[in-house]
């Protein structure tokens, strides 16, 4: 599976965002070693602190189908991302959610942020440098 391919996973799964109080559809991709991809969506509640993001579900979904690493990339786009604005990048929560997946395979995933005229390319260790993981517990 190509970046493309991933990052039309994650434009396709914003297709089924739930997102009527934000308007901001939010689609994720991951691709693991074993070119298994997950997607997810945003998914918002009239209690706003109880949306979850899509990068969250996808993990979610990963996990309760008993992936637990070999996550190589993942792939975020919003509704900016074939019109207008700077590439989407992953929120602080789901860099975390993210991080604790890839911390139980020992990866560094790539994110695709998504644009409307570029993909920045970045390691999930620098959006979340110092991060907080299952080896801080230790």
């Amino acid at each position: 599976m190509t970046d493309q391919d991933l990052i039309a996973a994650a434009r396709a799964a914003a297709e089924h965002s739930y997102s009527p109080y934000s308007n901001f559809a939010v689609g994720a991709a991951l691709r693991f070693a074993d070119g298994s991809v997950v997607t997810g969506t945003n998914i918002e509640n009239a209690s706003y602190g109880m949306a979850l993001c899509a990068e969250t579900v996808a993990v979610v979904k990963a996990m309760a189908g008993g992936t637990r690493g070999g996550l190589v990339a993942v792939a975020v786009t919003g509704p900016d991302d074939k019109g207008g604005g700077d590439p989407i990048t992953p929120c602080g929560r789901c860099r975390q959610v993210l991080h604790e997946l890839a911390a139980l395979g020992g990866t560094d995933p790539d994110v695709l942020c998504v644009g409307p005229e570029d993909v920045k390319r970045v390691k999930l260790s620098a959006l979340l440098p110092a991060a907080f993981g299952p080896a801080s517990l230790v």
